[in-house]
């Protein structure tokens, strides 16, 4: 009962965001189990007539095949360099809207298409809702797995506690651009995520990391009481 009424909170969320899609715009398409709610709600709406001349981006090889098999149009950013909008999930969400995201293996590509739009709006049940980020979802962060050991290290020295990300018992996960991802729990949570961001931002072998500061610029959360829609300047972000 408590995974069905998860799941009809991603779908409520997915509905909300949906909206904001209108014809002719280039929308960004997240990974993750909400995204998968939100392709339905396109398709449907699609089927129903509308938004034929949308174009799509998507973030991760699942999401465009899954688009694919909705009949969904998909492009890339060689040609479509601005994205209008871009609609996707949280691992977790903190009260200025910044998040931790990539769970689902796909913060580069996530991150990449998120710098490039003009909106960012997040989907999430009220679970991925805290005061501090890393206090319950680990931080994700993919790196070449070239210098993987190094990140190792170097990622305990800023306090966290690494696991390299398997696919199985032997074989590390693979990312869609080839790399791996360290998982990194921080036992009190990241006190600073800005500055924790650049820190990682500047460490040669990391290719990317899971924190999406000041760049959600709505987050909307579903809920038992109802739906919620939060934005940078309701809850006073910079």
């Amino acid at each position: 009962m408590q995974m069905q009424m998860a799941e009809e909170l991603k779908r409520k969320s997915a509905v909300l965001a949906a909206r904001s899609i209108e014809e002719g715009m280039v929308v960004g398409l997240g990974t993750g189990s909400t995204v998968a709610f939100l392709l339905e709600e396109i398709a449907r709406r699609r089927a129903a007539g509308e938004l034929q001349r949308i174009r799509c981006v998507p973030t991760s090889q699942r999401t465009a095949a899954r688009a694919t098999e909705l009949q969904i149009p998909l492009t890339d950013l060689a040609h479509a360099r601005e994205v209008d909008l871009t609609i996707d999930g949280a691992d977790e969400v903190d009260p200025h809207l910044d998040l931790i995201k990539g769970l689902g293996g796909a913060l580069l590509r996530e991150k990449i298409v998120a710098a490039a739009s003009r909106r960012l709006i997040i989907i999430v049940d009220t679970s991925k809702r805290v005061n501090r980020l890393g206090t319950r979802s680990p931080l994700p962060v993919e790196v070449d797995p070239f210098g993987a050991a190094v990140q190792m290290e170097f990622l305990r020295s800023l306090g966290a506690e690494p696991v390299l990300r398997m696919a199985s018992a032997n074989e590390p996960l693979v990312t869609d651009g080839g790399n791996w991802i360290i998982d990194c729990r921080f036992p009190d949570g990241i006190a600073d995520p800005a500055a924790l961001e650049l820190q990682l931002n500047n460490q040669p072998g990391i290719v990317e990391n899971g924190l999406f500061i000041q760049r959600a610029t709505e987050v909307i959360v579903a809920g038992g009481q109802g739906t919620e829609v939060l934005t940078r300047e309701r809850v006073g972000a910079a």
